[in-house]
């Protein structure tokens, strides 16, 4: 089959898709957009897509339509900014496809709206796409804990537990099996061929907070485009806030498990080889290098040591139970895992808002 040559160079647009949920994070929201304008290589739009929220939608609307005051700062005039409704069923899923179809850029990126992105995130995810081979680009997302400090029993090796970079990833610009949703960015033409985030697979506001869309996802590229390249470059950095309620080790153990829900539906998605490859060498390899550590650091008598030895070994039990059950569901009531649509985006109001946005 033959492939349309994707875009590269400096010309490439790049659209940026923040998908948001809840008034409770509005000065995150705020946050996240004055981040993506602050760019030193400018988007070429920015999305804000609302999850099945009138009142949020509204709000959002009313606030990016008001003129700024005042004289406009020198530079670029600010990007495009689009107001719109998630056109599917309620879920995280859902919502990045409704961006996807609404915008207009070779490369989507996606940003999560309770994180900030350091000023060259676009530039290095920009940077790596001169390889037309390179399908998506991911970075490196640090905490920044509410508290104002890591708690001392969390171990790094689980800091996907909080959306964050974990130990165990490698550094530097590297290639992997996938990137980490909150922090990424994909050529449109992979969701052309491969479609679009799998609804039933991740948060959708109400139920346990599952994962693993980007996974899948990013597995599904590479099974129809066996060439593509998905990189991670730790220089496209962004900073996600960690609240106080997710510090506690009960959140810790229940995400763990949610975690293994999740990549048993991977599993079922795109098969155990692909869909756990990563995992067994995490499982192998990283957490018990891990548990050695917290187990030396409490022989020396260093704070919290044997704490994250501990939690290293009920956060790999929760996920392994997780995954045991999601399996074990599966098999007892198979429901279809199909990838979500990103045509034109059907039903939803959508308003165009800010300073030199389309009307």
């Amino acid at each position: 089959m033959n492939h349309p040559r994707p875009a590269v160079g400096p010309d490439l647009r790049i659209s940026v898709v923040i998908c948001v949920h809840t008034e409770d994070r509005w000065e995150d929201i705020l946050a996240a957009v004055a981040s993506v304008r602050a760019q030193s290589r400018p988007a070429h739009e920015l999305l804000l897509v609302v999850d099945h929220h009138q009142r949020l939608l509204d709000r959002l609307t009313e606030h990016f339509a008001r003129a700024p005051g005042g004289a406009r700062p020198p530079g670029p005039p600010p990007a495009p900014l689009r107001v719109l409704a998630n056109a599917g069923p309620r879920g995280l899923s859902a919502g990045r496809n409704t961006g996807i179809a609404a915008a207009d850029g070779e490369v989507i990126a996606f940003l999560d709206d309770d994180a900030v992105a350091e000023r060259d995130w676009l530039r290095h995810f920009a940077a790596a796409y001169a390889d037309p081979a390179v399908m998506a680009v991911g970075g490196r997302t640090e905490p920044v804990w509410e508290s104002g400090r890591r708690p001392l029993w969390f171990p790094e090796e689980f800091d996907w537990v909080v959306g964050c970079t974990y130990r165990g990833l490698p550094a530097g610009k590297v290639r992997v099996r996938n990137v980490l949703g909150g922090n990424a960015s994909f050529r449109r033409v992979a969701f052309d061929l491969a479609g679009g985030f799998t609804t039933g697979i991740g948060r959708d506001g109400d139920r346990r907070p599952l994962g693993c869309e980007e996974t899948e996802l990013c597995i599904r590229i590479s099974q129809v485009l066996p060439d593509a390249v998905l990189l991670i470059d730790d220089r496209a950095v962004i900073h996600h806030r960690v609240p106080a309620e997710r510090r506690r080790f009960r959140y810790f153990r229940g995400r763990a498990y949610a975690e293994g829900l999740s990549k048993a539906l991977v599993a079922r998605s795109v098969g155990a080889r692909d869909g756990l490859a990563a995992e067994r060498r995490h499982t192998v390899r990283v957490l018990p290098a891990g548990v050695l550590r917290g187990v030396r650091d409490a022989l020396l008598g260093r704070p919290g040591g044997a704490a994250r030895a501990g939690a290293i070994v009920a956060g790999a039990a929760a996920a392994a139970g997780g995954y045991a059950w999601g399996t074990v569901r599966g098999r007892a009531k198979p429901t279809p895992l199909r990838p979500g649509p990103v045509g034109d985006p059907v039903g939803g109001p959508a308003a165009a808002a800010h300073e030199g946005a389309p009307a």
